[in-house]
């Protein structure tokens, strides 16, 4: 009796390994932009929506490390291309913020939405400095006022990095370089505190001013 209970417990034991397994292996593949293994995966019966203990869904994984003919199979199987991980982030915004330009034109056509709320894909793409992404995003329909929770729009986060392109390409976009952050500095501020002096020229030609600049009135 006791060997047969033995059996049992080991013959349900072995599916819950052999899953386990199949889990670690499609992340671990899915980093690895290992598409092949993935697709026979999936086949298998993996989710292709499976994610990881922070939320990313191998979408994500696979945007995020520049892997595009996994991200191109992953969109042709209908994974959920808008999906948010536990910061919030997206794909797009993931490719967006590492430089990946081709897994961003692949998921802007594959239906990512580029107006994210909180930190979008152009102010990711703004923060570091990615020009042509920062333009195709703007092509696409991001909008180039939107701010993060703390006001941060990617005039400023580009004002701050120092990327003069993307602020010219923001400019001529309708960038609005009067809006504050929440502690109330402009893209104008924020260019001369880290010594941008271009930046804050073009700035100011736009009509760009200080956030802190106080008013008196005269009575």
């Amino acid at each position: 009796m006791k060997k047969t209970i033995l059996a049992m417990m080991l013959a349900a034991a072995i599916p819950l390994a052999a899953s386990g397994a199949t889990y670690d292996d499609l992340i671990n593949s899915a980093k690895l932009g290992d598409t092949k293994d993935v697709a026979q995966m999936v086949q298998r019966g993996a989710s292709i929506d499976t994610t990881d203990i922070e939320g990313n869904t191998l979408l994500m994984l696979a945007a995020r490390d520049g892997h595009e003919d996994l991200v191109d199979f992953l969109i042709k199987q209908r994974a959920k291309v808008n999906a948010r991980n536990a910061a919030g982030d997206t794909a797009l915004r993931l490719a967006a913020f590492r430089g990946h330009l081709k897994v961003v034109e692949r998921l802007i056509a594959g239906g990512a939405n580029v107006n994210t709320p909180g930190w979008t894909p152009l102010v990711y793409a703004a923060f570091n400095g990615h020009l042509d992404i920062a333009k195709l995003l703007v092509k696409s329909g991001a909008d180039v006022n939107a701010a993060s929770e703390n006001g941060s729009t990617a005039l400023i986060v580009a004002s701050r990095g120092g990327h003069i392109d993307i602020v010219k390409v923001l400019l001529a976009n309708r960038a609005d370089p009067s809006m504050r952050t929440e502690t109330g500095e402009t893209a104008l501020d924020i260019a001369l505190k880290n010594q941008n002096t271009d930046i804050a020229e073009l700035l100011r030609r736009a009509g760009g001013k200080s956030g802190k600049t106080v008013t008196i009135e005269v009575r």
